[in-house]
C-alpha cells in the first residue's frame, strides 16, 4: 500500500494564510537576535516558503534598515509593522513605508487592571478606536487589531471591541492566546474555546477577517491554530495563522510555521505549499545560525535527527523499505536520512555501514569482529554515535579499509 494512501487530504472550505512573525515575536525570544541584513534573508526564506504575510519591528535603527531591506526585496509578500496603540507607532510605520499594519493591544480585564488601573473600559476602547481611525481611515493604512490576552477576555466587552475596531476601519481581529490556555476542544466554551471564538467572531461582529496567535505554553499552539483554521471552514473566506519559524518567541514560543505549513499540505491538500516545502530545512538552519537559537536535533520536520535511524529495529526496517519509520520522504522538507552507528544498533545497519563506506559486503567473520568492536567503545561508557571517521577508524584497525599514508 503507498503511503500517499494514508493521507486523505480532508480538504477544507476557507484559505489559510500564513502571516509569520518570527522577525518580531520571535526574536523577542531571549537571547536571540538578527542582523538587518540577515532578516532580509530571512524574509526571502518565508517568501519562499509560502508566507504571504510577515510583521516586523520598527523602532530601533537596525529595525527600520532591516525593514527597508525587506521591502527593497520587493517579494511576492505582505510586510506588515507592529504597532502599540499609541500614534506615534503608526508615524513610525508611516516613516517606514509600510502600507499595513498589526496594532496589538489587551482585551482582558487582568490586563487592564494591570496596565490602566484608573481607566474605564469606555477610556480605553475610545483610545483604541482613535488609533485605528488614524491608522486606517487618516493614513489609508491595511489595519490588523491583535486582541491581546483574547482567551482571557469577557466575551461580552471583545465583542463590542471587534465591531468598534471593524467600524473604525480595522480588516482583521487577531484572536490572542497568549498565555497558551486555548483549547482546541470544539465542546469548549468562551472565552478560551477556539472553535467558538472562531464562530462567535463570525456570527457575532461585523469584521471581514479572522486571525489566530497561539502561544505554547501548555504545547498546544500548534494544535489550537490548526483547530483555529479547521473551525473557519465553512464559515470564513479565510482565516490568517499567525506563526514563527521553529516556534521561537517568549516564553515557551509560538505555533511553528513549518508544522501548520506541512500539516496544511500533507493533511488539508492546501497545494499553494507544494514544491515549497523542500526549503523547510534550509530555512531553519539559516534561521538558527542568524539568530543564534540552537534547533533542536530531534525537531519534528527540520531536526537533523528527524530522519535520523540508529536502534536495530529501526535501522533494519528503513534499510528494507524507508516507509517503515519515515511518515514522508526527507527530500519533501530539505531533510536527509541518517543511519548512524551506536549502543543500540544491530548487525543489519553496520553490514550497510560497511558496505558503504568500503564498496563491499563483509562476510560474517569481518562483520561480527566489527560489531564487537562497536560492543567495546559502548561498553567503556560511550553514548554519543560514532562518526563516520571513528567507524572508518575501526575499519582500519581490522583491515577493513586502507590505511591514510600507510599508517
Amino acid at each position: 500500500m503507498e503511503i500517499d494512501t494514508f493521507y486523505f487530504k480532508l480538504g477544507l472550505n476557507t484559505e489559510p494564510i500564513i502571516d509569520d512573525t518570527t522577525l518580531r515575536d520571535g526574536i523577542q525570544m531571549p537571547g536571540l537576535a538578527a542582523a538587518p541584513k540577515d532578516a532580509a534573508k530571512i524574509a526571502q526564506f518565508l517568501s519562499q516558503i509560502g508566507v504571504e504575510r510577515i510583521e516586523v519591528f520598527h523602532y530601533q535603527e537596525p529595525d527600520k534598515k532591516a525593514a527597508k531591506l525587506i521591502q527593497d526585496l520587493n517579494l511576492n509578500m505582505r510586510v506588515a509593522g507592529w504597532c502599540r496603540a499609541v500614534k506615534e507607532d503608526i508615524d513610525s510605520a508611516l516613516q517606514c513605508g509600510f502600507n499595513e499594519v498589526g496594532i496589538s493591544h489587551p482585551v482582558s480585564d487582568i490586563h487592564f487592571r494591570a496596565k490602566w488601573p484608573t481607566k474605564t473600559r469606555e477610556q480605553i476602547l475610545a483610545n483604541m478606536v482613535d488609533v485605528v481611525e488614524y491608522a486606517a481611515k487618516t493614513h489609508g493604512l491595511r489595519v490588523f487589531v491583535h486582541g491581546e490576552d483574547s482567551t482571557r477576555a469577557d466575551w461580552a466587552f471583545e465583542r463590542d471591541f471587534i465591531n468598534a475596531v471593524a467600524q473604525a476601519g480595522a480588516e482583521c481581529y487577531r484572536v490572542c492566546d497568549t498565555v497558551g490556555i486555548g483549547l482546541s476542544d470544539p465542546r469548549a466554551p468562551l472565552p478560551n474555546g477556539i472553535p467558538a471564538k472562531v464562530h462567535a467572531i463570525r456570527k457575532e461582529t461585523r469584521i471581514n477577517a479572522i486571525e489566530i496567535h497561539a502561544h505554547d505554553d501548555f504545547g498546544n499552539a500548534v494544535e489550537n491554530t490548526m483547530a483555529a483554521i479547521k473551525a473557519a471552514s465553512g464559515v470564513w473566506d479565510k482565516i490568517y495563522a499567525s506563526t514563527t519559524f521553529l516556534g521561537i518567541g517568549e516564553r515557551a514560543g509560538n505555533a511553528e510555521t513549518e508544522k501548520v505549513i506541512l500539516n496544511l499540505y500533507m493533511h488539508y491538500g492546501v497545494n499553494k505549499f507544494k514544491g515549497k516545502t523542500e526549503k523547510l530545512k534550509q530555512t531553519a538552519d539559516f534561521i538558527g545560525k542568524a539568530t543564534g537559537y540552537v534547533v533542536p536535533p530531534n525537531k519534528a520536520i527540520v531536526g537533523d535527527y528527524g530522519f535520523a535511524h540508529e536502534s536495530g529495529i529501526h535501522t533494519h526496517g528503513v534499510l528494507s523499505d524507508p516507509r517503515t519509520y519515515e511518515p514522508y520522504p526527507p527530500e519533501l522538507v530539505g531533510n536527509t536520512r541518517r543511519l548512524t552507528i551506536g549502543k543500540q544498533s544491530g548487525k543489519g545497519i553496520i553490514k550497510h555501514k560497511i558496505t558503504q563506506l568500503t564498496g563491499n559486503a563483509p562476510d560474517e567473520q569481518a562483520l561480527m569482529a566489527v560489531v564487537e568492536k562497536v560492543k567495546e567503545v559502548y561498553a567503556n561508557g560511550r553514548r554519543a554515535s560514532l562518526k563516520d571517521e571513528e567507524f572508518k577508524k575501526i575499519l582500519r584497525t581490522l583491515k577493513l579499509l586502507p590505511e591514510i599514508n600507510g599508517r
